[in-house]
């Protein structure tokens, strides 16, 4: 089926996405970004083989002046004979991306940054400041007292346009309903060594995202091995929904699968909560409409966003963005075989979940 005429016009705000590679990628660092796996391995085969892989071979090849369903070899020997700058202004001024929410606190060296993906896009770009990784600069440089008063300047002074929490990478999702005290987080920093991964800190961190009015992302659901997925569930953050409604700041739920059942659920009972399908969309590549439409069953459309989630790989923006209009259209044109809504309110639907839903909740 193809994309409804009114989806495929659609502008995009990306509300959560990560830089592209600044250079060309070999083979397997290539696969290796296809999926969240840490590296290809002859025991499983070629990552190709993958959804995604196929939905590369089968969208990406043309825009690089090759058949559909190129091979792999065919494809990847094209794009290297490309400059890595042309590759990637191609698939982000396909993508149909207008704005461009960026974390960038994830191996920031490799990839380009906010500012350069908005020249290089066409796009406006914003940040996303991580709060883990804005923690871990500033300890080296504070005392423990310090350190919670120096977060808080921090966010004040960052001109982000939302903050990011990896709990669940660092501590899973059963964040506390009740905000640390100043005494709490400076015994908590004075025991911190390495990487952060204290419960105390990372809780401080999102009630003072809050408290400085920034939208709070949430990485639920899953990621790389170094998740244990069975704390990524969102239902683990209902205390800390409940303690912080009343603050009356977004908390946005990213990627959610195969917890996207939850997701919608939580942003239906909880005024502040909202959710996307993240680089769901994108790894499930032909499968997309199905996952979509679970991820719909409840959640209200005046609380789903999109997001791709791209990292590194240009083609995962445009991607993330192709795949998701075709699921949305599948899900409008079965609403309106089933007389389930008008076609204006399909209309009304489409625009708020590609851009006005984020616009409205970061204030762009």
């Amino acid at each position: 089926m193809g994309i409804l005429p009114f989806v495929a016009e659609l502008g995009l705000i990306d509300h959560h996405c990560h830089g592209v590679l600044r250079t060309d990628s070999t083979r397997e660092e290539f696969e290796s970004l296809l999926l969240e796996a840490d590296a290809v391995s002859p025991l499983g085969g070629s990552f190709f083989d993958s959804a995604v892989g196929f939905a590369v071979r089968r969208w990406c090849a043309p825009l690089l002046d090759l058949p559909r369903h190129a091979t792999p070899e065919a494809y990847l020997e094209r794009r290297n004979s490309l400059h890595i700058t042309e590759v990637s202004r191609t698939f982000l001024m396909a993508s149909g991306i207008h704005t461009f929410l960026v974390d960038g606190g994830f191996q920031p060296d490799r990839l380009l940054s906010a500012e350069e993906l908005t020249s290089l896009a066409g796009a406006v770009a914003h940040s996303i400041v991580r709060l883990e990784h804005l923690a871990e600069e500033l300890r080296p440089s504070v005392s423990p007292a310090e350190f919670a008063d120096a977060v808080r300047s921090r966010l004040a002074s960052c001109g982000a346009v939302g903050a990011k929490s990896i709990a669940a990478y660092r501590v899973g999702l059963s964040l506390p309903g009740s905000r640390p005290s100043d005494a709490e987080v400076e015994r908590a920093v004075s025991a911190w060594s390495g990487r952060l991964a204290d419960p105390v800190v990372i809780s401080f961190l999102a009630w003072e995202a809050l408290d400085a009015g920034l939208p709070l992302q949430f990485h639920v659901g899953y990621g790389d091995s170094d998740i244990d997925l069975h704390r990524c569930d969102p239902s683990l953050l209902t205390p800390f929904l409940r303690a912080t409604a009343s603050l009356g700041v977004p908390v946005l739920l990213l990627h959610n699968y195969p917890f996207h059942r939850q997701a919608g659920y939580l942003a239906q009972v909880f005024p502040h909560v909202f959710c996307d399908l993240g680089l769901t969309t994108h790894g499930l590549g032909h499968q997309a409409p199905r996952v979509l439409a679970e991820a719909l069953e409840i959640v209200p459309y005046g609380k789903f966003l999109f997001s791709s989630d791209a990292f590194g790989l240009p083609e995962l923006y445009y991607l993330g963005a192709l795949l998701f209009r075709r699921a949305l259209s599948d899900f409008l044109s079965d609403g309106l075989r089933r007389d389930a809504f008008l076609e204006d309110d399909a209309h009304r639907i489409a625009r708020l979940i590609a851009s006005e839903n984020a616009a409205r909740v970061y204030k762009l």
